[in-house]
């Protein structure tokens, strides 16, 4: 379908456009002075809105004959040769209706401007639906490579939290082999999850919260008592559409970073409420000023926030701040919901 018949605000201005169109016809063939201004309107408006539809019709022609695909001979003369059969259709659709009205001699002064502006009429709709037809090309382009990205991003995740989560079960390996292997059996119920999530897009709030506590359950085997986790989360989020496992990296971030910095281990904060149609989470937890920095800090957040700027734009962000020994990541996007 063409894109001005797709809504009907549209195709409401696009007649109002010829409707004024017909005003400066009428306009141009009262010149010779051989018409009143009654058959001139009279001519011109039905002339106008049939042409109406004959100029959509390059929207059809414009995607079968690509610029790149054809040489410029063979565009010209398929366009030149359409414009001359819908020139030939308005001249006789002119002569008709003059004939209707006993002015069919009266009009014949004026047929060579007819000629000259359907020809232009048209060579106009046919430059402009190539102009169309480029910028849907672009917006179509700038999606693919958007959900290319995504993609990508997305496929960072597993393996960097499943790196890390080996490391931690290496760890226990030796010291603790019953909990390393509860560790291994609720890493499989998460990494199960995860791969349930399939190829979509996005997920529910609540079911994203759901990730993250069977994550929290995986470090709860290795932390024990040293990891508590504080959840203050409205029940007016958990529609919220999100893309898959943007906070389990920021719960990753705060036992990594932060309780694992600590001997008597903290407390993670985890807050969520929808304010003004956006979506605003964060998560804060306490971490030990003192302890040596980890050479691959912020990969996670990173990618997080590349996923958030590339499904939302500039409607999306991601910050992160330490203030003495807490540390607070928050992000903000749009509260979409399913329809």
């Amino acid at each position: 379908m063409h894109p001005i018949l797709a809504k009907r605000t549209w195709f409401a201005s696009y007649l109002g456009l010829w409707g004024f169109f017909a005003l400066m016809l009428s306009a141009l063939l009262r010149i010779p002075a051989t018409l009143t201004w009654r058959e001139a309107l009279l001519i011109a408006a039905p002339l106008c809105f049939f042409y109406a539809f004959c100029c959509l019709t390059p929207w059809y022609m414009c995607r079968q004959i690509q610029l790149p695909r054809r040489t410029w001979l063979s565009v010209i003369l398929n366009h030149f040769g359409a414009a001359v059969i819908a020139t030939a259709l308005w001249v006789e659709l002119a002569r008709l209706i003059a004939y209707l009205l006993g002015a069919g001699l009266r009009l014949r002064p004026g047929i060579p401007d007819l000629v000259i502006v359907a020809m232009l009429l048209y060579s106009l709709s046919v430059a402009l639906h190539y102009v169309l037809f480029a910028l849907e090309q672009s917006r179509q382009a700038q999606i693919q490579a958007r959900e290319a990205e995504l993609r990508a991003l997305k496929a960072q995740i597993n393996p960097h939290f499943l790196f890390n989560s080996l490391n931690s079960i290496t760890a226990l390996a030796g010291s603790d082999p019953a909990r390393a292997r509860e560790m291994c059996i609720r890493l499989s119920d998460f990494l199960r999850n995860t791969l349930g999530l399939g190829e979509k897009e996005s997920i529910s709030w609540r079911e994203e919260l759901a990730l993250a506590r069977t994550y929290l359950d995986v470090e709860q085997v290795r932390y024990g008592s040293r990891l508590r986790v504080e959840m203050n989360v409205d029940d007016s989020c958990a529609d919220c559409l999100i893309p898959p496992l943007v906070l389990q990296p920021l719960i990753e971030n705060a036992v990594k970073h932060g309780i694992a910095t600590m001997v008597d281990g903290g407390i993670i904060k985890v807050e969520g409420r929808v304010n003004d149609g956006l979506l605003e989470v964060s998560v804060e937890n306490g971490f030990d000023p003192d302890s040596p920095a980890p050479r691959r800090h912020g990969l996670g957040l990173r990618n997080v926030r590349s996923r958030l700027e590339t499904r939302f734009g500039p409607e999306a962000r991601l910050t992160a701040k330490a203030v003495k020994n807490q540390f607070r990541a928050e992000m903000i996007v749009p509260c979409r919901r399913n329809a």
